[in-house]
């Protein structure tokens, strides 16, 4: 049995790129994702780089991903590592 990850590391400016895509703003985003502003906007500035898994699935439904995507993740990271 496989261990779910404690965090995730994301790439920033992949968020920031489909943030701007679907015509979000970042406060649009924190909301529909239940995330705070700050907390979004740190991710996509590279000052926060790892999210728990719950709310790294939340961002990405707020982003109309589909559950198995891993576009968000960090390109040098495959989806299961942990840190």
């Amino acid at each position: 049995m496989e261990a779910t990850p404690t965090t995730v590391k994301v790439n920033g400016a992949e968020i920031r790129k489909l943030r701007i895509h679907a015509g979000q703003s970042t406060s649009e985003l924190a909301t529909v994702a239940r995330l705070s502003e700050r907390y979004v906007n740190h991710l996509e500035n590279g000052y926060r780089t790892r999210m728990r898994p719950h709310s790294y699935s939340r961002l990405r439904q707020a982003l109309g991903l589909p559950a198995d995507s891993t576009q968000l993740l960090h390109p040098t990271e495959g989806p299961q590592e942990t840190r």
